[in-house]
């Protein structure tokens, strides 16, 4: 994932930052719980394709 990409990218919903998953490869708003995929290296920054994360998941990632 290109890191100028990384820093541009916004979530389609509420414009807040996204944390990049690598392992993954999901870009996350943890405001809405949602994680992005990437396949083939793009972004797919649809919401009908976003993952709905758990609140388990998403305080995981704030530790």
């Amino acid at each position: 994932m290109d890191a100028r990409l990384l820093e541009i990218l916004v979530c389609p919903l509420c414009k807040g930052p996204l944390d990049y998953l690598k392992d993954k490869q999901e870009l996350v708003c943890k405001a809405d719980r949602l994680a992005y995929p990437i396949r083939d290296g793009i972004p797919v920054m649809l919401d009908e394709e976003a993952r709905a994360m758990s609140a388990e998941e998403v305080d995981a990632l704030r530790k």
